[in-house]
């Protein structure tokens, strides 16, 4: 389980987070929302190591990962899909995926069939270069690539933006299916306030860096958290 305890964040003398406190537990999708520029991104770079925090505490499975690397982090079961996906634009589709293996122990290091039943047209694709996908493909490629490493906690970073509609219900259908299995939490950072009400089984809702409203799915008020969403 990932605990988030008090934490702190820091850009220069910008505050990027102030006292912000989460969890996500396995077979749970966790949801982060909130308009742009409210320390979403920040929250889950803090998480996977790629921001320093300045004061709290990261917890995952019992242990303080704070001060670890990512690459630590990564082999102790956490996978990010950053938002904008940065995939390899001039590596084929296989050789995106095959990324995923720096993590593994060499005995792990293949890649599973699942990520093609969740997402047919990567195998379909497997030598064509990332960056001739389309938008959509290519998140499907990032989240390919996050799973290869067989993830405990995977960290999506508004997997929805830009995306065309029939890919987003993909997403959500391998959202889906990845909790069911019951072994893996999901913390999903989202603007598409449907999507995230749909999958959520908790939310989290920042404003100015700060948690201002959380709670389970059956205790969400709409109109409030649409407030805190709108421009």
């Amino acid at each position: 389980m990932l605990n988030v305890e008090s934490v702190d964040l820091f850009y220069g003398a910008a505050q990027a987070l102030r006292g912000v406190s989460l969890a996500a537990a396995p077979g749970k999708v966790t949801c982060v929302l909130g308009r742009n520029g409210v320390g979403k991104t920040s929250l889950m770079r803090a998480i996977v190591g790629h921001q320093p925090i300045s004061a709290g505490k990261i917890l995952w499975a019992d242990s303080d990962v704070s001060r670890l690397a990512p690459h630590a982090r990564s082999r102790r079961g956490i996978a990010y899909v950053p938002q904008g996906r940065e995939i390899f634009p001039l590596l084929s589709v296989h050789e995106n995926l095959q990324t995923g293996f720096a993590p593994l122990r060499r005995a792990d290091r293949y890649i599973p069939d699942e990520i093609f039943d969740l997402f047919p047209v990567l195998k379909d694709m497997l030598g064509r270069r990332g960056g001739d996908l389309s938008g959509g493909q290519q998140q499907q490629l990032a989240i390919g690539r996050a799973l290869v490493t067989r993830p405990k906690l995977l960290v999506l970073d508004e997997p929805t933006e830009g995306i065309q509609p029939s890919i987003i219900k993909d997403i959500g259908r391998a959202i889906d299916y990845l909790r069911g299995k019951g072994d893996m939490a999901i913390l999903l950072v989202e603007q598409y306030f449907e999507f995230a009400r749909d999958l959520a089984d908790d939310f989290f809702v920042l404003d100015r860096g700060a948690v201002v409203l959380s709670g389970t799915r059956a205790s969400m008020v709409e109109q409030d958290v649409r407030k805190h969403m709108s421009v």
